[in-house]
């Protein structure tokens, strides 16, 4: 609760007043990790913006507490027959924060907007779906009124897909399904997110954001059902820094820890027991090759490289949270894709053979303790990936590869990724819905987030003619090849399969472990 009080306030009153407002609010404090760059929905791009988007911000569907999709500012909707046309009826009386009813038309003014390729959103590809959508977005299409997209009435919202898919109502709950407040963006233009022009639709809206600092919530009066929230707001603070972090949280300054250093878990299991959430969840850890620059445009420099990690040592040894030796690109559980993913070929080979055959794979092309491999390895800063680092740098010295660490905070990490300004990067993915393809796209040529730019045309053609299948066995058999392919290539280096790291306070409730790892504060409250 954000309480403003004018100067000629006596000290003794402002103190009273204070002590009123700390006794009654239930501010949660959460250890966010990387610095939110904006507030716009569609200009994000990371966990730690996800978290405050989706507290400010409801779709036509939105997450419960183990963030399965439920009903958003959409009461109902229908799905025509053949799976093409969804049909969404927006809530009585739904409103902005400032008292302007959410209209099908915001819907509409939002995904018009991400698609419009000038906005360069990075992940509009997600909603490809939609008919037309990417031809737009790639400026194939000029006519904005051909996206998919129709309001019936300001309560009645019409999507049209290019074919039918499976995951559709999970892929609404993204941020990039956000509405927008047309009337705002309008009016404000880009410096509609600035806090004291930013209105938004969510449990909660933002009153202070400093960058580099914190975004602090407060309740959102008009949202439809304000009466049940039990925090007030929240402060997400950034920070990177997670012994930093679990310091202040055992200081009380935190309520929540997104993450943790992983060496600290078992004394976090003997001291703080229950506090530490360490449970498997949708997402792949990989270092990104840059294919489009020698050496990493060579496939068997890649796969050696490869083949000479120990997944194995890195969950239980090196991070000591015991995640699991990725082979596979898309995680394995994930829907929609029978038989589970596909690995690579040499996965059960003896670790020793597998050394000797990166050598020989390396030799092959020249290199050697005599003629080292140089390599730069960027990651952004983090104990845990810094630890990554240092020991996959240690498994590929026998091989004769010199390896230069360079770390940068999180946003200019990815920035430097996206501009193709490295040769090895580490990466992260978690599912943004309940699909292979959320994680198999990310090697799709064209799609930004395909940051070593790979390509190949049989593995995009394999995902594009899955698009439009509609027996879900058959479109898996149609994914499995695409993802045998891009593994045979060693298209990136995929290393181990997520866990979430969570430390949650005692005083906290409604705190549900998912496999999206999502955890709105909604659904929390604090006992003080």
């Amino acid at each position: 609760m954000t309480i403003h009080v004018r100067t000629l306030l006596g000290a003794a009153s402002l103190a009273a007043l204070m002590a009123m407002g700390s006794a009654h609010a239930a501010t949660l404090n959460v250890q966010n990790g990387g610095d939110v760059t904006s507030l716009d929905p569609q200009q994000m791009s990371g966990d730690w913006e996800n978290r405050v988007a989706g507290d400010i911000f409801e779709g036509l569907v939105t997450e419960d507490a183990k963030a399965h999709p439920i009903p958003g500012m959409a009461e109902s909707w229908t799905v025509s027959d053949d799976g093409l046309v969804y049909t969404f009826k927006l809530r009585d009386g739904v409103k902005w924060s400032d008292g302007e009813p959410v209209k099908a038309s915001d819907f509409v003014f939002a995904f018009q907007r991400l698609m419009d390729p000038k906005r360069a959103a990075k992940y509009a590809y997600l909603q490809y779906p939609i008919k037309n959508a990417q031809a737009i977005n790639k400026g194939k299409l000029d006519d904005m009124s051909q996206l998919g997209v129709k309001a019936l009435d300001d309560k009645t919202l019409q999507i049209t897909l290019e074919n039918p898919t499976p995951f559709y109502l999970g892929a609404l709950t993204h941020y990039t399904a956000y509405p927008l407040p047309e009337h705002v963006v309008k009016a404000k233009g880009d410096a509609w997110v600035q806090v004291g022009n930013i209105v938004t639709n969510g449990p909660y809206k933002p009153v202070e954001w400093v960058p580099g600092s914190y975004v602090l919530t407060e309740k959102n009066p008009n949202w439809y059902d304000t009466a049940s929230l039990k925090i007030d707001g929240t402060k997400f603070f950034t920070l990177e820094d997670l012994p930093a972090g679990l310091r202040r949280y055992r200081a009380g300054e935190f309520d929540i820890l997104t993450q943790f250093p992983g060496d600290q878990y078992k004394w976090l299991q003997e001291n703080m027991p229950g506090q530490a959430h360490v449970t498997p969840f949708a997402g792949l850890y990989y270092y990104v090759l840059n294919s489009s620059k020698p050496p990493l445009d060579n496939a068997n420099v890649r796969k050696a490289l490869s083949m000479a990690v120990v997944r194995e040592a890195i969950g239980p040894q090196i991070l000591g949270t015991g995640e699991l030796p990725a082979y596979s690109w898309v995680p394995p559980g994930i829907a929609n894709y029978e038989g589970g993913p596909a690995y690579v070929e040499w996965k059960d080979m003896p670790q020793g053979q597998k050394i000797a055959e990166a050598k020989k794979l390396l030799e092959a092309e020249g290199y050697g303790p005599s003629k080292p491999l140089k390599l730069q390895l960027r990651y952004n800063t983090d104990e845990n990936h810094k630890r990554v680092a240092v020991a996959i740098a240690s498994m590929w010295k026998p091989l004769g590869v010199e390896v230069e660490l360079v770390n940068s905070e999180v946003k200019v990490h990815y920035a430097d990724l996206r501009a193709g300004e490295f040769q090895v990067g580490r990466a992260g993915w978690l599912a943004d819905y309940d699909d292979p393809t959320n994680f198999l796209d990310l090697l799709k040529g064209g799609i930004e987030m395909n940051y070593g730019k790979w390509k190949n045309a049989e593995y995009d053609k394999l995902l594009d003619q899955a698009q439009t299948t509609l027996d879900l066995k058959a479109r898996a058999g149609l994914l499995k090849q695409a993802e045998t392919i891009a593994l045979k290539d060693t298209a990136a280096i995929p290393i181990y399969y997520y866990v979430t790291k969570n430390v949650v306070s005692p005083k906290i409730s409604g705190f549900e472990d998912n496999v999206k790892d999502i955890h709105r504060t909604r659904w929390l409250s604090k006992a003080e």
